[in-house]
């Protein structure tokens, strides 16, 4: 997989090894998504469920500073880490379970992206939460990459829907925090 834009550009990003349950996000999608935010100099972003990081390097590649790196699943974790040293500053991981971090995290970010897998039955319940969290200021951004399949609401408490992408069967909904 590689890096579609910003100074990272064409660099190639490491997928753990074996059958580890991770599905990438899209390149057009990374790259739609990503098209959508523009220049992220001067934001902080969060990358929920990061997998091999690829989000999170997108994201540093446009700019964006902090970015931090959310993984629960130690057998990926090592590739994450690999795949966060491309970054300068490098990227900041964390392996912890996306809910318990939203929970203990007390900085805001400008931007959240979640990228639960497509199996994950705690979708909503997770916007509400991230919605109530510490982790967003007026204004901090929400996007959600999600199964066509699932239903997700225009507004979650806070949370106001702005826009929405459609990639074959999957679905990035971007919310603002007001």
């Amino acid at each position: 997989m590689r890096i579609t834009g910003g100074i990272y550009t064409g660099r190639t990003v490491k997928m753990p090894e074996g059958d580890l349950q991770i599905r990438p996000a899209m390149d057009r999608m990374r790259e739609s998504v990503f098209g959508v935010l523009g220049d992220l100099s001067g934001n902080s972003f969060l990358d929920l469920f990061a997998g091999s990081g690829i989000i999170g390097l997108e994201a540093a590649s446009r700019g964006a500073n902090p970015v931090v790196c959310v993984e629960k699943d130690r057998k990926k974790f090592p590739v994450l880490l690999e795949n966060a040293a491309i970054s300068e500053p490098p990227l900041f991981c964390k392996a912890i379970p996306a809910e318990t971090f939203i929970l203990r995290n007390k900085t805001p970010f400008d931007i959240l992206f979640l990228d639960p897998p497509f199996d994950y039955p705690f979708k909503m319940q997770l916007l509400e939460r991230v919605d109530r969290s510490p982790s967003l200021k007026i204004g901090s951004l929400v996007l959600i990459h999600f199964p066509r399949e699932d239903r997700l609401p225009e507004r979650v408490g806070t949370l106001e829907g702005y826009d929405m992408r459609i990639y074959g069967r999957s679905i990035v909904r971007f919310y603002k925090k007001l």
